[in-house]
């Protein structure tokens, strides 16, 4: 008798969460074919997938900063510059080379504001180098550390992320290396983290 109680409330438990979920899986989000490994211990780890010269990463930035603003304790979040071919693991090199630096918070908006407000393309390392001295880096302190083994080695890890998430596209958000979501399957925008809040619960 005991089982059978415990198995119905394990039921009841199921089907709750069921008829309580707002977004379905292979619609909203997709399940990745394999779970990736992550490295936020107990906590959920969050990804946002980006590449700067994108629009719609660009466009989704506001949602992030909301989003960050009240994330959940129980979440790390994590920037992972999409490095898919040569001009999006450039801007990953610049990326990399401004966290080596510790300068990441002001260049991040900055260099996306470079590039979709001020129209500059930054495909080139004179370009990136010019840029960063406006933010106070010496031409030799970003030389060392765009050229550095460390930053180097955080692309090659980047790329490899890339190929377990099945990355068609970006923006793409990663929960807790199993379910990515995008703008598209989540019905916009501002829908994306909607998603994203109820697969971190799911995850929790």
């Amino acid at each position: 008798m005991k089982r059978i109680i415990t198995a119905f409330a394990a039921a009841l438990t199921l089907l709750a969460c069921s008829a309580s979920s707002a977004y379905d899986e292979g619609t909203h989000y997709q399940r990745l074919d394999k779970a990736q490994p992550t490295a936020s211990g107990d906590k959920v780890e969050v990804v946002e997938v980006f590449w700067y010269g994108c629009p719609h990463c660009y466009s989704l930035e506001p949602a992030v900063h909301d989003w960050l603003k009240n994330k959940p304790e129980h979440v790390e979040f994590v920037r992972l510059p999409a490095a898919l071919n040569p001009s999006w693991s450039f801007h990953a090199k610049a990326y990399y080379t401004a966290e080596s630096l510790g300068i990441i918070d002001n260049f991040h908006g900055a260099f996306f504001d470079e590039i979709h407000l001020h129209k500059k393309r930054m495909n080139t390392e004179g370009s990136v180098k010019d840029f960063f001295v406006t933010l106070g880096v010496s031409e030799a302190d970003f030389e060392n550390a765009w050229n550095s083994f460390g930053v180097d080695s955080k692309l090659r890890k980047a790329k490899q992320k890339v190929i377990g998430y099945q990355l068609r596209s970006v923006p793409t958000i990663i929960v807790n290396g199993k379910y990515k979501v995008t703008a598209q399957s989540a019905g916009g925008s501002r829908k994306v983290f909607s998603v994203v809040n109820e697969l971190v619960e799911k995850e929790k």
